[in-house]
């Protein structure tokens, strides 16, 4: 249960279900049609699952997780992982977003009070460098 065990552990952090479902499945020795016999479904339903085009019914995964001699729990936890990087995808791109928009509103902001005459020349400066340090930001690469 170690070496093989901790192996799945590994794949289940890194990957998808699917990916998760084909790498325990072949660390098995089973064929799709061999899984499939064993779920009672076909084997065009287990390569769906495996390319994450489907999920199989809820009812099955701990005859499934079974079957691939992992818990429910570690099996599900594929799912959950992308699901949080995907969370943490939207988060970066909304502060990306934010920080350009930032930017932009400064240098628009500038443009029309100097045309106003409404701004002081330090005034003006002081808005297009906290402009430009909000796109600086933006470019910064994600820990991702």
């Amino acid at each position: 249960m170690g070496a093989s065990n901790q192996r799945g552990n590994e794949h289940m952090k890194k990957q998808t279900f699917g990916a998760m479902v084909a790498a325990l499945r072949k660390e098995k020795g089973m064929t799709q049609l061999e899984l499939a016999e064993k779920m009672g479904v076909t084997d065009k339903a287990v390569s769906k699952w495996e390319r994450d085009l489907s999920f199989p019914d809820v009812s099955s995964i701990p005859k499934l997780a079974g079957i691939l001699e992992v818990s429910v729990d570690e099996l599900m936890q594929g799912k959950a992982a992308v699901k949080e990087h995907e969370e943490g995808h939207k988060v970066s791109e909304t502060v990306n977003l934010v920080l350009k928009s930032v930017a932009l509103a400064m240098g628009v902001a500038v443009v029309v009070l100097s045309l106003l005459k409404a701004i002081e020349t330090v005034e003006a400066l002081s808005m297009l460098g906290a402009g430009l340090a909000c796109l600086a930001v933006s470019q910064f690469p994600s820990k991702e």
